[in-house]
């Protein structure tokens, strides 16, 4: 009898300190930072520079087309208890302003690109701002700036951690554009040509020196008409450019046609747009940049 007696104030003992964190552990949830980001990567650079002391949601998730993304009551919801917002800007998220406004948010917005220098592109036969800024991976550290600058004021008490690492992700970028550039010392300047696609690597052509050319223009919004395709494809066959990549947001057979047409092989999928789901080859910004590059060298280096 002593001992059930015994063992039953060991369990409610149990239970009183069990029932009692509990409220520690909510507090903790609760005291994590609200923040939402307008697709998968904006999301994973506060990830990497909140850590534990934020709570993020991207509205266009992996695998997700931020040009043509249609907003749900639920993304109203999120702006609406969200501490922080972070947008990329350059007109990338047509649709968000409206959005914000719709759902009554007060939180500060924090634009990624500040400070970036704009490259221009064609869209529809005019000229408008390049808003993949994120393909060269210098760009990327001044987002991860801005994003820092918007985290420590929105929560000052936390200022050292996001400072500290700010500065450990900065130092992995650099490694990163190391990687990127190491890598491609491996494929000759004539096969640095690439067909996407649409135009979401201009970035990282101007810095690594590549020459992209997609038959879409900056968004997917736009269709390529088959007078552009046919240019397209006489265009690969004028130059031999070696290959064309299918992206993750896109549909493929646009690409597979145009590869049949013109001769040029298949390389791998590049994710430009947004990020993997967690169990994919991108789910991080570093892993994105690391996996697109050896899917180029793969399909441009000779004896690859």
């Amino acid at each position: 009898m002593r001992v059930q007696r015994l063992r039953l104030q060991s369990l409610l003992l149990a239970l009183t300190l069990l029932l009692g964190r509990a409220p520690l552990a909510a507090q903790a949830e609760e005291a994590r930072l609200p923040v939402v980001a307008s697709f998968s990567i904006l999301a994973d650079f506060v990830r990497q520079i909140g850590g534990d002391k934020v709570e993020v949601e991207a509205l266009v998730g992996p695998n997700g087309d931020v040009h043509v993304y249609e907003p749900s009551p639920a993304d109203a919801r999120s702006l609406a208890k969200a501490k922080l917002i972070v947008v990329n800007g350059l007109a990338l998220e047509g649709w968000m302003s409206r959005l914000i406004e719709a759902s009554g948010a007060k939180a500060p917005v924090i634009v990624a690109t500040k400070g970036v220098t704009p490259r221009q592109g064609e869209e529809d036969g005019k000229i408008g701002v390049d808003p993949h800024a994120w393909q060269n991976v210098a760009n990327a550290k001044i987002y991860v700036a801005n994003i820092l600058d918007g985290l420590v004021a929105a929560d000052p008490a936390d200022a050292d951690y996001f400072q500290a690492r700010a500065k450990a992700y900065d130092l992995t970028l650099d490694e990163t554009e190391k990687n990127v550039r190491a890598t491609i010392a491996a494929i000759p300047p004539e096969r640095r040509m690439i067909i996407t696609t649409h135009d979401a690597f201009g970035y990282f052509g101007a810095a690594y020196g590549f020459t992209f050319i997609a038959p879409e223009g900056l968004s997917t919004e736009s269709e390529p008409s088959a007078r552009d395709v046919a240019r397209l494809i006489a265009q690969i066959r004028r130059d031999h450019a070696p290959a064309v990549f299918l992206e993750n947001i896109s549909d493929p057979r646009l690409m597979s046609r145009i590869a049949k047409e013109s001769g040029a092989k298949t390389g791998g999928a590049l994710f430009s747009d947004s990020l993997s789901p967690p169990n994919g080859p991108a789910a991080t910004y570093i892993a994105m940049m690391n996996h697109n590059i050896v899917e180029l060298k793969k399909a441009l280096a000779p004896n690859s």
